[in-house]
């Protein structure tokens, strides 16, 4: 198995590049996906979840309002990190029983990650970071999601800086021209993800 990272901020496209990469082979772990249904109605992180923000959180068939979530949390460091205490040790331990679904393969495994640098991960042969300068961001986060400039920049500005993430990239894609160049960029990443060791210590 060759285990890899994929991150980006919020608006940079991440999505769009593990679809991509999924429609060459890859197996996707999807962190989002994960989260979402560890989140739905009646869930003990719902509950907990409530019990922490209020029970303005949850609708009136017990789902869990994100929006009103995200309205508490992207504007406050601390109730971020509270829900993220609450949020990923059960999300940790859904990703390594879906990596370790893969373990004996010769599969690219891509663990699809939006905190991916805030939660480095043992085991990586590599780490691809998605990436667009933030005003673009804001701009697509506005024009294609409907978001207030406030909000975007807000929920930009919650998450690990594009510096620090850079950092911690081995592969980058410029996902800030059109979708011709995100295509060829991502066939050279699949190649290159191709000729990597597989990984070895993933627990």
């Amino acid at each position: 198995m060759i285990l890899v990272g994929l991150t980006g901020g919020i608006g940079a496209g991440k999505s769009t590049v593990s679809l991509m990469l999924a429609e060459r082979g890859a197996m996707i772990v999807d962190a989002d996906l994960i989260a979402r249904d560890l989140q739905s109605p009646g869930s003990p992180l719902v509950d907990a979840m409530a019990e922490r923000f209020g029970r303005g959180i949850v609708d009136v068939d017990g789902a869990l309002d994100r929006g009103a979530v995200a309205e508490i949390v992207f504007n406050d460091k601390d109730a971020l990190a509270d829900l993220n205490g609450i949020v990923h040790p059960a999300m940790q331990s859904e990703i390594q029983r879906q990596i370790d679904e893969h373990r004996a393969t010769e599969r690219v495994v891509v663990l699809d990650f939006p905190l991916l640098g805030e939660n480095p991960r043992k085991g990586l042969v590599a780490t691809i970071v998605v990436d667009i300068p933030v005003d673009v961001a804001v701009q697509r986060l506005v024009e294609q999601r409907g978001m207030g400039i406030d909000d975007a920049r807000a929920r930009i500005n919650s998450q690990l800086s594009r510096e620090e993430r850079l950092e911690r990239a081995t592969h980058v894609i410029d996902n800030g021209g059109g979708r011709d160049e995100l295509i060829a960029q991502v066939d050279a990443l699949w190649e290159q993800l191709l000729a990597l060791p597989p990984a070895i210590d993933v627990s």
